[in-house]
């Protein structure tokens, strides 16, 4: 939950990340409330070695791993198509995908 560092915490989401830097422990714990759990179900945007993106939707966290699969705008004929990365996720290779507008995709 929080990470101690010197006389504070610093909030870490349930992705392992930093949400702020050292505050006291109060104002951590009101933090990570008020974040709540609703991020986990945006969809992401989950960056390959080559440089290559793709929209994915959080399935799994915990301490050990975390599990995405290809967002596949809920067809159930698609091919399930996931991916373990580890924990913490490096902010780099799981960003939040801002280009969904909540819009359905057209065929």
């Amino acid at each position: 939950m929080d990470a101690s560092r010197g006389d504070g915490f610093v909030p870490i989401d349930l992705l392992g990340r930093e949400v702020a830097r050292e505050m006291d422990w109060l104002a951590a714990e009101e933090l990570l409330e008020e974040r709540g759990l609703g991020y986990l179900a945006e969809p992401f945007s989950l960056r390959f070695d080559d440089g290559s993106r793709l929209r994915v939707r959080i399935v799994e966290v915990s301490r050990e791993r975390i599990r995405v699969k290809k967002d596949d705008f809920g067809d159930i004929r698609a091919t399930r198509m996931d991916y373990v990365l580890p924990f913490p996720v490096p902010a780099e290779l799981l960003t939040v995908d801002t280009s969904y507008d909540g819009v359905f995709p057209g065929p």
